[in-house]
């Protein structure tokens, strides 16, 4: 499977640090941009989440919080948390083991099935980069 090029990808309020750990081509949105365009796959952290209360975002795919009470106008919504709800979770703490809980769509089309990846030392604790490794997950392929 090939990188997803060419699409309208971003994570609204993208804490700096992960400015360099971000797939290639992903923009980091202003509130306005966030909100007024259509987006093939958008990412929210949760403070991203909060500050667009209100607001609907149009995308394909939909990255969030499963906490999030944001309601936006998606194809499909993704949500990513602790909780056996969240469709992207974490299995394991200690040494982190990505959980992919159902069947997500990629905003080129294919699909991931569900599955556990383990996951390599992380810079930080791996329930911070959630919405980071979702991006990932969404766009790239699976090797």
């Amino acid at each position: 499977m090939k990188e997803v090029v060419g699409l309208h990808c971003g994570m609204f309020l993208c804490p700096n640090r992960w400015t360099d750990r971000l797939p290639p081509e992903t923009l980091r949105p202003d509130r306005e941009e966030a909100v007024g365009r259509f987006w093939d796959l958008l990412a929210l952290t949760p403070e991203g989440c909060a500050h667009l209360t209100g607001c609907c975002p149009r995308c394909r795919v939909l990255l969030l919080p499963g906490n999030c009470r944001m309601m936006g106008m998606a194809d499909t919504v993704i949500t990513y948390g602790l909780s056996s709800r969240d469709s992207l979770t974490l299995s394991s703490l200690e040494e982190p083991v990505l959980c992919i809980q159902r069947t997500l769509p990629r905003p080129g089309g294919a699909a991931i099935e569900p599955q556990e990846i383990p996951l390599p030392p992380l810079p930080e604790p791996a329930e911070q980069l959630l919405p980071l490794l979702g991006l990932w997950l969404l766009q790239m392929p699976l090797t």
